[in-house]
């Protein structure tokens, strides 16, 4: 006979209730499965999975694997802001309960190490060899003793520090510090905006497949064995899933509002200028509409970052990019050639047949035993127009084929390829 697995919209967890006796007749595999996705909760007398919606596969698995075959709904959904100022509720408990448990560990290492700290200073009670009486053997069992309840007493020291670190980590989180840092509430606006495009991909999937069942069309074969209940079940769930992040989106975006949103973009973040991002100093190489192409100027390396992630700017002097302030390189007549990254030899060439300020057109030519081949235009082949650009990673002038390969300056003299530039 089958079970219901209980879903709580509350916690957006999945429990399991079933008596202590039967867990115990469970065979050891499927509690060693048990234990690795369901924690038992006192609180709520039931199995409670590890995991929260959605990412609850794995426990739905492991339930539908001990006999919990159907679902049954409890609770009421919470908004993204009550499961946050719980979040914070339950966080700031945690910092009272580690503050006690800090304060508690460091009276007891204070109580171990007071017997040995009367004897400081007592150099004889320290230094006196073990005499092979009953008077010495019991001095030296006594000093023995209270030398480790010294020692364990560095031991409770330790653990109040460590109480003391979990504290503070949970009294930050208590305190939503990070909904004051621009660029971790854009992270996560922006990870909102991605899974509520990927789950409306899944909508508009969901609907063709139920489209195709009522019309007698066939779906292909991952899904052709999947009911009409079951794609509806996806639809129902994936819709809630996209009002939970719409939700979600418009809580980070409220609390990125309230601080005066995000102070850096294109307008006023221009290529040349030094700006701090993470604590270094950064050159700005190209300012692109949502990110900015930033040269590090410590390590040389050019890394793209958000306009959140910018904290300040240092010296706003522009600098023009090398495409607009000087001439491309490329001249009528020159070949330039794709070369196989493993030895570097030729497979496909063009020859430049028109140029202009901005741009050149090329058409590919033939290549014999490893040689392009001037003027020799492959039949059938077209001009092709492309615009020279200046590799942002090297500062180097570049044409790319319509595959995205770099291609580079052949020199008939000497047979060599020369990097473009």
């Amino acid at each position: 006979m089958s079970r219901n697995y209980i879903k709580n919209l509350e916690t957006g967890k999945i429990e399991l209730h079933f008596s202590k006796e039967e867990y115990q007749s469970l065979p050891e595999e499927s509690k060693k499965q048990l234990k690795s996705n369901f924690l038992f909760s006192r609180f709520s007398s039931a199995w409670v999975s590890r995991a929260k919606e959605p990412n609850l596969y794995h426990a739905i698995q492991t339930a539908k694997q001990l006999g919990f075959t159907e679902e049954q709904r409890t609770g009421e959904r919470l908004s993204f802001a009550e499961q946050q100022e719980r979040k914070a509720d339950r966080a700031e408990a945690r910092a009272e309960r580690f503050d006690t448990y800090a304060t508690n560990a460091a009276k007891r290492a204070k109580s171990l190490q007071a017997e040995f700290n009367k004897y400081r200073g007592d150099i004889a009670f320290l230094t006196q060899p073990n005499i092979n009486s009953s008077k010495g053997r019991a001095f030296t069992n006594q000093r023995n003793k209270i030398i480790a309840r010294y020692e364990k007493g560095f031991e409770e020291y330790r653990k109040s520090e460590y109480f003391r670190e979990r504290a503070a980590t949970a009294r930050a989180t208590a305190e939503q510090s990070k909904l004051s840092d621009s660029a971790y509430l854009d992270n996560r606006i922006r990870e909102c905006e991605k899974t509520i495009k990927k789950l409306t991909e899944n909508i508009v999937k969901y609907e063709q497949l139920l489209y195709n069942i009522e019309n007698g069309i066939e779906n292909d074969h991952f899904y052709k064995n999947h009911s009409q209940e079951q794609i509806e079940k996806w639809l129902s769930e994936t819709l809630e899933r996209i009002e939970a992040e719409i939700d979600k989106q418009a809580y980070f975006q409220n609390a990125l509002d309230a601080i005066g949103g995000i102070g850096f973009s294109r307008e006023n973040i221009k290529p040349g200028y030094i700006v701090k991002i993470r604590g270094s100093q950064y050159q700005i190489v190209k300012a692109n509409p949502k990110t900015v192409d930033a040269r590090c100027l410590t390590t040389g390396m050019i890394l793209n970052y958000n306009y959140s992630e910018i904290q300040k700017i240092i010296k706003a002097e522009e600098v023009k990019p090398k495409e607009e302030t000087k001439p491309h390189p490329y001249q009528v007549g020159e070949i330039l050639v794709a070369c196989r990254p493993a030895d570097g030899s030729i497979y496909k060439a063009y020859q430049v047949t028109v140029r202009t300020e901005k741009t050149i057109q090329i058409q590919q030519i033939q290549v014999e035993n490893g040689k392009p081949m001037p003027g020799a235009f492959v039949p059938g082949s077209k001009p092709e127009r492309k615009k020279p650009t200046v590799r942002k990673w090297t500062g180097q002038w570049a044409v790319y084929d319509n595959n995205d390969w770099q291609l580079y300056k052949y020199s008939a003299q000497n047979q060599d390829v020369a990097v473009s530039g």
